[in-house]
């Protein structure tokens, strides 16, 4: 039978956006990120996100926010999804092949702080296979250029 998680509580004070993180160890949720403005919170949760994803663990998320003067709880599905696996070619010889995995997987860092920034936090699978694609046929200097885009593409928000 599947441990039902408690519902995240209200945050304190006056109504902002907050992001609340479920620690399933103490089944307790806990204050991730806050600001006035949605989108530091959203990006803040994206990079947490990756973090948390990135070391194999479950992520559930709970944003808060201002409706009307009052706290409203947002809808956040995706967010507790867990990220597919990355699937990777046998490797030939074992040196070339990390540094180019490692390459690869710094470009793909890369893509995804640019997207996160731009406020696409949570990516799909197809979304995600579509990063790694980017990352395994562009250069360092391309990749970088994209992201630089994303980044100011952030800015006018």
């Amino acid at each position: 039978m599947e441990k039902q998680r408690s519902r995240p509580p209200r945050p304190p004070g006056e109504p902002r956006w907050v992001a609340m993180f479920h620690e399933p160890a103490q089944d307790t949720w806990r204050v991730g990120a806050e600001s006035s403005y949605r989108s530091p919170v959203l990006y803040a949760v994206g990079d947490m996100t990756q973090t948390v994803r990135a070391r194999g663990d479950e992520v559930t998320v709970a944003l808060w926010g201002p409706e009307d003067g009052a706290w409203r709880l947002y809808d956040t599905p995706s967010a507790t999804a867990p990220a597919p696996a990355q699937k990777r070619p046998a490797p030939g010889s074992h040196e070339p092949a990390r540094l180019a995995e490692r390459m690869t997987d710094r470009r793909h860092q890369v893509l995804m702080a640019g997207l996160s920034k731009a406020g696409l936090y949570d990516l799909s699978p197809e979304d995600g296979e579509a990063v790694r694609a980017l990352a395994d046929r562009l250069d360092e200097p391309t990749v970088r250029r994209v992201a630089h885009w994303l980044s100011a593409s952030a800015g006018g928000r």
